[in-house]
């Protein structure tokens, strides 16, 4: 019997030529990203009483983002402690005010296919994107990582989410996944590898790719994989890198479910409160007032959702009574969403939205407030 992605990834960092599902292994971590909230903060002290140091400085990466821009002193000597620590430990890969932990690295070329990385925060299953075996564990772990670079983990089962036809015009893939949640629910995968794949799933930009993988963890999985093609290629070469390995799944690998879809025939979705499964078609949807609109986060706020948002929004006016909030993902994003086509101008034109692109609003308040109407999310949590 073949192997799954996850299973050869996992072989390959535990010095094996084969894993099988349910074993418990160890693994050598190939790296690591840290953030401001439950990085540097909660292992610095556990670390200073053990008198020990960072197994690998460069294969590490610490981004601020939480706590960016600080709202009050807490906050502050936060971000002071961690830009601290930092230093003190030689991470050279500090970024702070450059966008959301989940996509930073992505855009450094920190994350490569094959690789078996490690984020301190939930959604570090993000960069499965790129063909690597991306997972997310707390301090805990994380500290054991740092001083190691290894871990342990159980082999997951595979599960295979195939995605045939073309999207049509308006369809993303955020819609792809809340079809594919309301179908398995939130705990359908849960500690399980989803591959994603399929003719709609090949022809995703590298920003659309990162949706399916992020929200992977919204169907309680372990990890969300995609096997890399030239989109991820071409993404790398762009940022100069070229040494990588990348890995595919045998024809003949085990899964222990395989769903499809089409997506040809998919609609724009919606997930109503209070569960990322409860979703329909929006234009099965009850019309509903607007209070406020937010466009961000690590899985809504990209340059194809600004590009998107700026085509419906282009020669429109945001209405008095509603509030337009928009947070980009990135510096990066921002910067070509300035440069490519103009989306930047118009989203910042419509009626002077507020902007930001710090992770920290989801750990306060996500910008919510009180209204007797409704609040719509384009992030993964809009529900």
């Amino acid at each position: 019997m073949g192997l799954t992605l996850a299973q050869k990834i996992i072989a390959r960092a535990s010095h094996r030529k084969r894993v099988e599902v349910g074993e418990i292994v160890e693994v050598d971590v190939d790296f690591a990203m840290m953030q401001d909230s439950g990085g540097p903060r909660r292992i610095g002290a556990t670390m200073e009483k053990l008198g020990v140091q960072i197994w690998d400085p460069d294969k590490v990466t610490i981004i601020s983002d939480h706590f960016v821009a600080a709202s009050d002193t807490t906050e502050a000597s936060i971000l002071k402690y961690t830009r601290e620590w930092a230093k003190k430990y030689r991470v050279t890969k500090y970024h702070e005010r450059e966008g959301i932990c989940h996509i930073v690295p992505v855009e450094k070329g920190y994350i490569r296919p094959g690789m078996l990385y490690v984020g301190g925060d939930s959604h570090s299953t993000t960069a499965g994107a790129l063909g690597c075996f991306a997972i997310s564990m707390g301090s805990t772990d994380m500290l054991g990582i740092m001083v190691t670079g290894k871990t342990w983990l159980k082999v997951p089962e595979s599960i295979k989410i195939i995605w045939n036809g073309k999207l049509t015009r308006g369809v993303m893939a955020k819609d792809m996944m809340l079809k594919t949640i309301q179908k398995t629910r939130i705990d359908g995968a849960t500690y399980k590898s989803v591959e994603f794949t399929g003719e709609a799933v090949d022809k995703l930009p590298m920003d659309e790719r990162l949706v399916l993988s992020n929200m992977a963890i919204e169907m309680g999985a372990k990890a969300g994989m995609i096997e890399p093609n030239d989109v991820v290629y071409a993404y790398l070469e762009e940022r100069n890198i070229t040494e990588y390995e990348a890995v595919f799944s045998d024809p003949d690998a085990e899964y222990c479910e395989v769903l499809e879809f089409d997506a040809s025939s998919l609609s724009p979705m919606v997930a109503l409160p209070h569960s990322p499964d409860n979703v329909q078609p929006i234009k099965e949807t009850e019309p509903l007032s607007i209070d406020q609109a937010y466009i961000g986060a690590c899985t809504g706020a990209k340059y194809y959702d600004l590009k998107m948002a700026a085509e419906v929004l282009k020669g429109r006016k945001v209405s008095s009574r509603t509030r337009l909030l928009v947070a980009p993902a990135s510096s990066e994003i921002i910067r070509r969403a300035s440069r490519d086509d103009g989306s930047w101008r118009t989203l910042h034109f419509v009626n002077q939205p507020e902007f930001s692109w710090t992770n920290g609003t989801r750990s306060r308040s996500d910008f919510s407030f009180a209204c007797d109407g409704g609040s719509i999310r384009y992030n993964r949590e809009n529900y």
